[in-house]
């Protein structure tokens, strides 16, 4: 049997942690998260300072949630969701480079959803890193396989990759 949560205290690490409250603000904190950090990069993104921003908050998320979640008593706390403001970041990296660009913005944001929910297996392995490692890394894997899987169905469908393969 597993111990109640302690009390939340508002500190850094829960700002950080939370995204300074976004994760309590719906019952689906990861979509919630993960839509509004697609949002907020939109007008300024550029792939060195997505890049920038996913370094920061990688390094920033681990030790923020790491602490977060041992000050709750908690593994992983569901309000917890800098990890998928660096999830979504990396599945948009590369392909969302400019407001025009920003047709790849909702294939980017569902890909990466469908990794999180579905934690496939490298997903899952990456989840079962202690503490604040654990948290980020399955959405990190997450982001890096729907990543993937739209650089390929570019490739097929708006690149030669069709006529390449079936040409």
């Amino acid at each position: 049997m597993s111990s109640p949560a302690k009390e939340i205290r508002r500190d850094f690490p829960w700002a950080l942690s939370t995204l300074f409250g976004l994760g309590g603000f719906s019952s689906m904190p990861g979509t919630v998260g993960s839509a509004v950090c697609c949002l907020i990069v939109m007008p300024v993104v550029s792939t060195p300072l997505l890049l920038f921003l996913i370094v920061l908050f990688s390094v920033l998320g681990v030790w923020g949630a790491g602490k977060y979640s041992r000050d709750r008593g908690l593994s992983d706390p569901s309000e917890v969701i800098v990890d998928e403001a660096v999830g979504v970041w990396i599945s948009m990296l590369g392909h969302v480079t400019s407001v025009a660009a920003s047709g790849y913005l909702l294939p980017a944001l569902f890909l990466f959803r469908v990794f999180d929910i579905l934690k496939p297996i490298p997903v899952s392995t990456a989840e079962k890193l202690p503490g604040g490692w654990g948290i980020m890394a399955d959405d990190v894997v997450a982001g890096v396989l729907a990543n993937l899987l739209l650089w390929a169905f570019r490739w097929i469908f708006i690149g030669d990759g069709f006529v390449r393969l079936f040409g």
